[in-house]
């Protein structure tokens, strides 16, 4: 069964572990180095269990930590060539890291892992969103993005649970007095970051009675609240009639507990989770 936990996640700094019971995987690495290793040790990880680190575009708050922490552990960094040739020329590492590059779109395994990657629209190189499963359970992974596309509505429609950006609430961020005009265009443009009212509707589109769990990223800490943008989520899940679903929002200063990523099995009026698939198939992935 896949697990997801969120070592942190906003505008200062992002990074989720993905594990299963024989692969532990960072996606991203935004925060310090030192911060990544304390919180993989309170979440009962610890750096040399690390697989490997699939990052979804070359930000700073996304990659900050990559250089120290790919000299202390070398493992392999899962990104695009695009992304892979930014890093190299920005971030000067001192021993080259073990790149494995990805062809946006297309899947590839890694252990017990299918994972794939699609494409998202923000202002990076080649940022990518991913699907991530086994054989019992489905995450879909949409960090950074500017606005939601068809094809991400088409990949992430079947996940059992979803990890997605609410960065902003519109009205707040129109209020805000600390950010120039042009900061707030970046943010609410094409390329720039989802607001309440997009995560909802895509929640809405995407969701289904059998989702989980949705864990809401990337919170500004001063135009959004957990509290708004959860109640946002809330409406878009019933409305679709995934009424058992859990709403999440990632801590930024803490890791956010975590969550086995399983489909919840829907009869005769009743749902419950399950962790592996029953004889309908409704958990075959590949």
């Amino acid at each position: 069964m896949v697990r997801l936990t969120i070592l942190g996640s906003g505008s200062s700094g992002n990074c989720a572990v993905i594990s299963t019971e024989r692969t532990t995987l960072l996606v991203d690495a935004g925060l310090s180095a030192k911060q990544i290793c304390l919180r993989l040790e309170a979440c009962g990880f610890s750096l040399d269990s690390l697989d490997g680190i699939l990052l979804t575009h070359e930000h700073q708050d996304h990659t900050g930590g990559l250089e120290v922490l790919s000299r202390k552990r070398q493992v392999p960094l899962f990104c695009t060539a695009l992304t892979q040739e930014t890093l190299a020329g920005n971030l000067k590492f001192r021993q080259p890291p073990t790149w494995r590059l990805m062809s946006t779109g297309a899947a590839f395994e890694f252990q017990d892992l299918r994972i794939e990657s699609f494409p998202v629209p923000h202002d990076a190189v080649d940022p990518v969103g991913f699907v991530i499963a086994d054989e019992e359970s489905r995450l879909g992974i949409l960090s950074d993005v500017g606005y939601v596309t068809n094809l991400i509505k088409d990949r992430l429609r079947n996940a059992d649970s979803l990890f997605i950006e609410a960065n902003y609430d519109t009205q707040l961020l129109e209020n805000d007095t600390k950010r120039p005009w042009s900061t707030k265009q970046r943010i609410s443009s094409r390329h720039g970051h989802l607001s309440n009212e997009q995560a909802a509707e895509l929640v809405r589109d995407v969701a289904h009675p059998g989702l989980s769990h949705v864990v809401l990223g990337h919170l500004s800490d001063d135009c959004n609240d957990p509290a708004t943008a959860s109640k946002y989520i809330r409406q878009a899940l019933d409305a679709a009639g995934a009424v058992e679903a859990k709403v999440h929002c990632a801590e930024r200063h803490k890791p956010t507990p975590t969550i086995e990523v399983v489909r919840r099995r829907v009869s005769s009026g009743v749902s419950f989770c399950v962790a592996s698939s029953d004889a309908t198939g409704q958990l075959a992935l590949f």
